[in-house]
C-alpha cells in the first residue's frame, strides 16, 4: 500500500494515476505565503460552491504554519480527517469528498463537501396506513440512520458501518440495541457482509441473498420493510437491522414469517380489530393458494364434494370447453400473471388502462368465445387479489399456487394433501439465524402467541419475543 510522500508533485501523479477519469479534476492554488495546494475532487458529486467557500477561499489568506493541524484550524470545517495511504485518498474522492494535498506533508486532508442528490422523505409505496407515521426509508444510508436515531434516543442503539462491493464501495449499516440484540446474530450478520465479495450492491436485495443460509429456499429468510416505525420496532424486539446506501428497504433478522401477516396500523388500533385483520389476510392467503387447486380436483376426481345447485351451474359453464379443467384453470392463471407483469412495468396511466382492458374486455370475450367458462375466471380473480391481502408473501405464495395446481390436476386431493405436508415439514425444520421460521407455532411458545396471529392488548405484552432469544426479556414494566 502506498503512501504519501510529501512531494506535491510525486503525490499528485500517484493519484492521477489511481484516478485517470476525466471527471477527476484538479484545483492548484497558492496561499499567500507561498505554499501550494493541490484540491482534487470528482466534479458531478462534490459541492464546489462549498469547498470554495469553505476551502480555498480561506487558504488563499494563509500565511501560517503549513502543518497539518493549523491548516486544519483555519479552514473550521466540522467534517476534515486525514489519510496516509493513496488508495484510502483515492476512494474519498471517488465517494465525493475532496482531499487537499500540499507541499511538505506526508498526509491527506480529506474535506466532506459530498454533494448528495436525495428525494423527500415521504410515505412508501408498498406499506400505506390510515393510522400511524408516514414516513418511509429513502435511498440515502445517512438519513436512513436519522430517521432511525430520532426513534431510539439511546445509547444502546449501535450503529456500525461497513464498506461492501469491490467497485461500488457501498455503506452498509448495520443497527442493534447493546444488551437487547443476541450478539451472536450480530457477529454472524458481520460476518456474512465481510465475507461478500462482489463487484457493485445496488440495492438490499443482493445482501439479503448472501444473508441466508439457504440463497435457493423457496422461502425468504431475511425481513423487509420501508417504515422506520415498523424498523425501530423490530429491532426494540431484538433483531438486527441493515440500512443499505441506494436502497430504501431494510433488512431485519431473524426473520419470522408471521411479520408478513402483521402491519404496522395493528398496533395504533383496538386489538379485536388487528386481530381480525390478521386472521383475514391469513384466510384470503389460504383461498388464494387452494381454491384454484381444489376446484380443478374437484371437477376431475371428486364432482360430489360440490353442491348440487353449483355442480348443474359449473357444467352448464363447462359444456363444449375445448380445455380440460387442468389446462383451463393453468392457462387462465398464466394470463392473470401476465397482464400483472405488463401492468406493473408499463407507464402508471397506461398500466390502469390495460388493467381495465384485460380484466374486463379480454375476460368477457374469452368467456363469450367459449375458450374459459366463467367460474374459471371467477376463482382465478378471486385467488389474485388474496395474494395481495399479504403483499410480502407474493413471491412465494403463487409458486406454491402454481404447484398446488399442477398437483391436483395430476393426482387430486391425495396430491394437494401430500404438498400441504412436504410444505409445513420444510416450514417447521426451517430457522434462520437460530430462530424457528413459524415461532410461535412450532415450536409452541405460549408468550409469543400473543402477538402473532392473535392480538392482545399492549399492557399484556410485556416481554420480547421468547424465539428471538434476547436476554432482555423485559420490555414492560407494571406500576
Amino acid at each position: 500500500m502506498q503512501n504519501i510522500t510529501g512531494t506535491l508533485k510525486t503525490d499528485r501523479e500517484a493519484l492521477k494515476k489511481l484516478l485517470p477519469a476525466e471527471d477527476i479534476l484538479e484545483f492548484p492554488f497558492t496561499s499567500e505565503n507561498g505554499c501550494e495546494f493541490i484540491c482534487m475532487f470528482t466534479d458531478p458529486i462534490t459541492d464546489k460552491e462549498l469547498l470554495g467557500q469553505l476551502v480555498a477561499r480561506p487558504l488563499f489568506r494563509y500565511d501560517g504554519d503549513k502543518s497539518a493541524e493549523e491548516i486544519g484550524k483555519r479552514l473550521a470545517f466540522p467534517e476534515q480527517r486525514k489519510e496516509k495511504s493513496l488508495d484510502k485518498l483515492a476512494e474519498e474522492i471517488l465517494a465525493g469528498n475532496p482531499v487537499l494535498l500540499w507541499e511538505g506533508m506526508d498526509e491527506g486532508l480529506i474535506v466532506g463537501t459530498k454533494k448528495v442528490f436525495i428525494r423527500a422523505v415521504a410515505e412508501p409505496p408498498t406499506d400505506v396506513t390510515i393510522k400511524g407515521p408516514r414516513e418511509g426509508f429513502i435511498e440515502d444510508v445517512k438519513v436512513n440512520t436519522s430517521l432511525v436515531r430520532r426513534r431510539l434516543k439511546t445509547g444502546e442503539l449501535k450503529i456500525e458501518y461497513l464498506k461492501v462491493g469491490r467497485r461500488s464501495q457501498t455503506f452498509v449499516a448495520v443497527c442493534y440495541l447493546e444488551g437487547t440484540s443476541v450478539q451472536k446474530v450480530v457477529d454472524e450478520v458481520k460476518e456474512k457482509l465481510n465475507r461478500i465479495d462482489i463487484d457493485i450492491i445496488p440495492d438490499s436485495s443482493y445482501l439479503a441473498r448472501f444473508l441466508s443460509s439457504r440463497p435457493e429456499s423457496l422461502m425468504k429468510q431475511v425481513g423487509t420493510t420501508e417504515k422506520p416505525d415498523i424498523f425501530c420496532a423490530k429491532i426494540a424486539e431484538g433483531r438486527v437491522g441493515i440500512l443499505v446506501d441506494g436502497s430504501p428497504i431494510a433488512l431485519t433478522v431473524p426473520y419470522l414469517i408471521v411479520e408478513d401477516f402483521q402491519s404496522s396500523e395493528d398496533y395504533y388500533v383496538p386489538s379485536y380489530r388487528a386481530t381480525f385483520t390478521r386472521l383475514i389476510r391469513l384466510f384470503a392467503l389460504i383461498v388464494a393458494i387452494y381454491l384454484p387447486a381444489f376446484y380443478v380436483a374437484a371437477q376431475i376426481f371428486k364432482l360430489q364434494l360440490f353442491p348440487i345447485k353449483l355442480l348443474l351451474t359449473i357444467a352448464g359453464s363447462i359444456r363444449d370447453l375445448p380445455f380440460s379443467p387442468s389446462l383451463e384453470m393453468l392457462l387462465v392463471l398464466i394470463v392473470l400473471e401476465i397482464l400483472n407483469e405488463a401492468s406493473i412495468r408499463m407507464p402508471k396511466y397506461v398500466g390502469m388502462a390495460l388493467s381495465v382492458v384485460g380484466a374486463l374486455v379480454l375476460g368477457e370475450t374469452a368467456v363469450s368465445a367459449g375458450f374459459v367458462s366463467t367460474p374459471a375466471i371467477i376463482i382465478i380473480a378471486f385467488s389474485g387479489i388474496g395474494l395481495y391481502a399479504v403483499p410480502n408473501l407474493i413471491e412465494e405464495t403463487s409458486v406454491i399456487r402454481l404447484v398446488m395446481l399442477l398437483v391436483a390436476g395430476s393426482v387430486g386431493t391425495y396430491g394437494i394433501i401430500l404438498a400441504t405436508g412436504f410444505i409445513i415439514f420444510y416450514l417447521v425444520t426451517t430457522d434462520t439465524f437460530g430462530s424457528p421460521l413459524v415461532a410461535p407455532f412450532s415450536p409452541v411458545i405460549g408468550k409469543d402467541l400473543k402477538d402473532s396471529l392473535v392480538k392482545y392488548n399492549l399492557a399484556s405484552l410485556d416481554t420480547r419475543p421468547v424465539s428471538l432469544g434476547s436476554k432482555n426479556k423485559r420490555r414492560l414494566r407494571h406500576e
